[in-house]
């Protein structure tokens, strides 16, 4: 069993895209975008290591290959600068038009050759920002009704999609990010257990994994920490995107912790218990600021996301495991609540 991880084996991420201006389907912008530099700046002054990508925003989808290396490089520096690092890059083929059907699962075979060449693009423009993890969400793969697919070649069509960026560069690593539904009614793999079954069919599966996100397993139902260990148990626990959830509704991106503090203390201490982080495997954050953020101060949910993760850290490293012992072998389930939630109040 590997040694329990302690605050230095925790490093921390968060995507450009967590500091956005607010627009919603509802409504428009009511702040300013920052940009990257900025953006960056905030990151580090908070203690962030890693700058999570999706391709078009180190290189925007209009580049040319032959301007793809300097738009990358300028990027690249731009992290050397302030003390960062590509965690990974993920292809975004859901926004293309040619994604409008899932790419991948597309019914047309032209459609499926695209999305392979762009998430060629993805693993070139991840070598070039200095990392090997390319994150897989599969956002657009599956289908508004049943009848519009065939489910069996679809997992084909995914298996090929993976097997072809495998094949192309033999030192990257596929974490698959998986979720239900939305924008898609019901989305293909949707769970961490259906994406590893077709882990283990592709050409090297030791060269792929998981990357999990809080909101998107409790959107299916599940509780995050059971997913994490699940793939841990696989040696496939990756990556994680931390963030949080009022029930079964579209995807809210909240705050760790802001919505159930027992579900985040569960998710850090299977983190925590297993060493997480000791074999380069970063914290990642998925959150968003609320809308009625005032500008200034729309980082926010980044800094107390992050806070929260290493409060409930050192909480699992001080909290009682062996009254937390005596509860179980006792089968008194009913104190050991007790005992984890008069933890949790700080008694």
């Amino acid at each position: 069993m590997p040694q329990w991880s302690n605050k230095g084996d925790f490093k921390f991420s968060a995507g450009p895209w967590n500091m956005h201006p607010g627009a919603d389907p509802f409504g428009p912008p009511v702040r300013p975008e920052r940009s990257m530099v900025e953006k960056f700046k905030i990151l580090k002054d908070l203690g962030f290591d890693y700058i999570q990508f999706h391709d078009d925003d180190a290189v925007p989808d209009e580049a040319s290959v032959g301007e793809r290396e300097s738009i990358a490089g300028k990027m690249k520096t731009l992290l050397d600068d302030h003390g960062l690092q590509a965690e990974f890059v993920a292809p975004r083929l859901w926004e293309d038009a040619r994604g409008i059907d899932g790419p991948v699962t597309s019914n047309d075979p032209a459609v499926r050759q695209w999305a392979i060449e762009r998430g060629k693009r993805a693993v070139d423009v991840a070598h070039l920002l200095g990392t090997n993890r390319i994150v897989w969400w599969p956002a657009r793969e599956g289908t508004y009704i049943r009848e519009s697919k065939d489910a069996i070649a679809s997992f084909e069509y995914m298996l090929d999609w993976a097997n072809a960026l495998l094949e192309y560069d033999p030192n990257i690593r596929i974490l698959g990010e998986m979720k239900p539904n939305e924008p898609m009614d019901l989305m293909y793999l949707p769970s961490t257990g259906h994406w590893l079954a077709l882990a283990y069919k592709t050409k090297d599966p030791s060269r792929v994994g998981a990357l999990i996100e809080s909101a998107h397993s409790i959107l299916l139902g599940l509780d995050p920490s059971d997913e994490f260990a699940y793939a841990a148990f696989h040696n496939k626990l990756w990556g994680v995107h931390l963030n949080d959830q009022n029930g079964l509704k579209y995807d809210q991106d909240k705050a760790f912790g802001a919505v159930d503090l027992r579900r985040a203390f569960n998710q850090v201490d299977v983190l925590v218990r297993h060493g997480y982080g000791q074999n380069g495997e970063v914290v990642g954050l998925d959150v968003k600021a609320m809308r009625t953020q005032p500008a200034e101060i729309s980082y926010l949910h980044l800094k107390h996301s992050k806070e929260v993760f290493l409060d409930l850290m050192e909480l699992c490293h001080r909290i009682d495991r062996n009254e937390w012992q005596q509860y179980v072998t006792a089968r008194d389930y009913e104190s050991l609540e007790r005992f984890i939630l008069r933890n949790l109040m700080g008694k």
